[in-house]
């Protein structure tokens, strides 16, 4: 499986939360199956967006799309980090 990893601050968290919510389809279909948003203990505007791909390809073509850009520009987005992953192991303890 393939995660993407991206830590970004936001100008104003649900001004971002609305436009994430509606990119849903838009990222369901660049091939997203699964995410998790997460905010750091001490500042609810610094993100974490942990999701699962169908290919890292995929993945990183929607992230690099001018159209995300703009969607990541309009949504108050500062200097994203993507960390592109590959499972190498899961477990349940």
């Amino acid at each position: 499986m393939q995660y993407v990893l991206i830590i970004h601050e936001v100008a104003d968290y649900p001004a971002w939360k609305k436009i994430f919510d509606n990119a849903a389809d838009i990222r369901k279909e660049a091939g997203e199956i699964a995410y998790q948003v997460l905010a750091y203990e001490k500042n609810s505007n610094k993100i974490v967006h942990f999701s699962k791909w169908s290919s890292l390809e995929k993945a990183k073509h929607f992230f690099e799309s001018p159209g995300l850009i703009q969607i990541r520009k309009d949504a108050g987005v500062k200097a994203p980090e993507f960390i592109y992953l590959d499972q190498l192991e899961e477990g349940i303890l």
